[in-house]
């Protein structure tokens, strides 16, 4: 039985990188391309947060981790995180700013 997961994108990243949301929708669209079991459900804007959300169907033994370490190659260098939450809800992965010691170079 397949699985959805929510990838949320956080304001801050939005704001400093406002093509990632093209460029996301993008890779997702593509990834299912190459992965038929996988599914974009949709995508939308947490008013409330200002966060970008994508909720994806997922098959039972895909490495989600693989998915969010090839998307992070197409993408401005970001932290990738699982949220903790509540059994019962999706798994939840966030995409944000690098912390600000990670960005000095």
């Amino acid at each position: 039985m397949n699985q959805e997961i929510e990838l949320r994108v956080s304001y801050r990243y939005t704001q400093e990188h406002p093509w990632v949301i093209q460029g996301i929708t993008g890779f997702l669209s593509a990834y299912f391309m190459a992965k038929p079991d996988f599914r974009l459900q949709r995508h939308k804007e947490d008013l409330a947060t200002g966060m970008h959300v994508w909720v994806c169907e997922t098959p039972p033994n895909m490495n989600v981790l693989f998915l969010l370490r090839r998307l992070q190659t197409d993408i401005p260098p970001c932290h990738v995180s699982q949220v903790p939450t509540d059994p019962e809800l999706p798994p939840q992965y966030l995409i944000d700013c690098l912390p600000p010691e990670s960005s000095t170079a």
